[in-house]
């Protein structure tokens, strides 16, 4: 198991770029199969998850061509169906959570797409069930094969229709929304999700040859096509690692630069981060974190306890709750931190707490942080990541540390983030990874 070893409490200075969107990375991937014409995707990250992808679409037949380091050929004109039955499909497809971003465009080309149920963090329940009920209001036929937890749709003339998701399902909205393209006649998805990341798909399907209508509010209007061509597609700067640098700045006192963070795209991130006392100044596209000693929580107009909580677009991210948990460790001032999407997203608090944190787990979905205000610094200890967005809450809290630290199973952090080390031992941390 790889672990980081991590020497805290040094200060960081220079400038960082933010890698390509994971949660975009995985949807345009995934939307490369709904043509046989050639697609190229630029600021594609290198990260597990989406090589893992890249390797599942490659096992299916699809032609791809690395043209530099960040920019990927993708031609599916000649994929292969019978894969799907597979056992190394059903070992490749459950590896990730992504994966599942496959059936929608595999059902509307192709009429057939299956899954097996999907991996990913261990963060709670994280149910399919808006997936398959678009994909049934269409016209295809499920079925889930209990013992081998086997995801089957299949459909060969899909129907427009009307629909309101039971959820602002990211991944469900892209999935539906893929499928969609190709059904017969207008599907209107009501309750959709309406993400930046989600927004550059449907920019991306219109480019191809789709007619998407609606894009950045949550009611998608889809009127049926016979088929797409290829295009061009780069991909937005992740807004989590953007949040995390941050987050970082802020609690290792460190003056950060963070480039090209496409500003318009970060919604309301910034504020919450100002919220905890955090300055930043943006300076063309760049967002430049100032050196801090302290950093004050704010409070309500009536003078009640900031809470922070997640919400769908253009609410708080989740990805970035654990962040801000522990950036306000270190902060004047009490918060409630509420995790309203997951019901274990929360449990790698009792680290923070071993660290010399002072937080109360009031339940699964709530924790309330008393910051230190630096009166007392966190110390270095020995820990293991539980899932991508915790494990660099933690790394940030080790570099913020007293003394050594050492982080295991730090696959999970290079699930989502690129060279994450190497960058940050770039403007000065001192982090060494032992394989």
């Amino acid at each position: 198991m790889s672990k980081f070893i991590i020497q805290g409490g040094t200060k960081l200075k220079g400038e960082i770029i933010p890698q390509g969107a994971k949660n975009e990375a995985l949807q345009i991937l995934c939307a490369v199969l709904l043509t046989k014409e050639k697609v190229r995707i630029k600021n594609v990250p290198d990260i597990i998850d989406v090589n893992k992808l890249i390797d599942l679409l490659k096992s299916l037949g699809v032609k791809v061509d690395k043209i530099a380091e960040d920019t990927y050929d993708f031609q599916a004109d000649d994929v292969n169906l019978d894969y799907l039955e597979s056992d190394e499909f059903m070992k490749k497809g459950a590896a990730l959570r992504g994966s599942i971003m496959i059936v929608g465009p595999m059902l509307g080309r192709f009429g057939k797409g299956y899954i097996p149920a999907p991996g990913g963090d261990k963060i709670g329940r994280r149910r399919v069930d808006t997936h398959f009920d678009g994909f049934q209001m269409l016209g295809a036929k499920f079925e889930y094969q209990a013992a081998s937890k086997f995801y089957k749709v299949q459909g060969k003339s899909l129907k427009g229709c009307s629909m309101l998701l039971d959820e602002a399902s990211v991944t469900g909205t892209a999935n539906i929304l893929m499928a969609a393209v190709f059904a017969k006649g207008k599907t209107i998805i009501y309750n959709a999700a309406c993400e930046p990341y989600l927004q550059q798909l449907c920019k991306m399907l219109n480019r191809m040859g789709a007619k998407i209508s609606g894009i950045g509010s949550n009611l998608l209007s889809i009127e049926g096509i016979t088929e797409l061509g290829g295009t061009e597609h780069t991909i937005l700067p992740d807004m989590i690692e953007i949040g995390s640098f941050i987050g970082l700045a802020a609690m290792t006192k460190s003056e950060i630069r963070i480039k090209d963070v496409s500003y318009e795209n970060l919604g309301i991130i910034p504020r919450t981060f100002q919220r905890l006392g955090i300055q930043m100044e943006l300076k063309g596209d760049d967002l430049i974190i100032p050196s801090q000693e302290n950093y004050t929580v704010d409070s309500f107009i009536d003078g009640s306890i900031l809470s922070i909580s997640d919400a769908p677009w253009p609410g708080f991210t989740p990805d970035l709750l654990s962040i801000i948990l522990v950036v306000a460790t270190q902060a004047k001032g009490t918060v409630l931190i509420h995790q309203k999407m997951f019901e274990s997203r929360l449990f790698f608090v009792d680290k923070l707490i071993d660290m010399g944190a002072q937080i109360i787990l009031c339940d699964p979905h709530r924790a309330t942080v008393i910051g230190l205000n630096r009166q007392t610094k966190l110390k270095g200890i020995s820990m293991t990541s539980p899932d991508i967005r915790a494990g660099v809450s933690l790394l940030i809290a080790a570099l913020s540390a007293e003394g050594k630290s050492t982080i295991y199973n730090i696959d999970q952090i290079d699930r989502g983030y690129q060279n994450i080390d190497k960058r940050l031992n770039a403007i000065g941390a001192k982090i060494e990874r032992v394989d």
